[in-house]
């Protein structure tokens, strides 16, 4: 069951995908961490910034979770705009985090 409380009526298909797959990644808490922050920020991302998404998304969950929260080291070609905005959107609504 997803938990999205964004309507994918007017995205594109490439979003709607990335909304889909932001909502079932395979753990509660990456649902959670990048599923608020597409909910949240998916219309407003640019054609990089949603190619920085999909990079993102395509990794490990421990991976990514661990690069949200600071226990992991981010490689560089996944320490990107997106994943910072990731990081700060979670800081900066704090009932948005797992």
């Amino acid at each position: 069951m997803s938990g999205t409380t964004r309507s994918s009526a007017g995205l594109d298909e490439r979003r709607r995908r990335i909304l889909f797959r932001a909502w079932h990644r395979g753990t509660r808490e990456l649902d959670l961490l990048i599923g608020r922050f597409a909910d949240a920020m998916l219309g407003t991302l640019n054609e990089g910034e949603v190619d920085q998404l999909e990079h993102l998304m395509d990794a490990q969950d421990h991976d990514i979770y661990g690069w949200i929260t600071g226990s992991r080291e981010v490689p560089p070609d996944y320490d990107t705009a997106v994943l910072k905005g990731l990081r700060d959107f979670h800081r900066d609504h704090p009932g948005a985090d797992a």
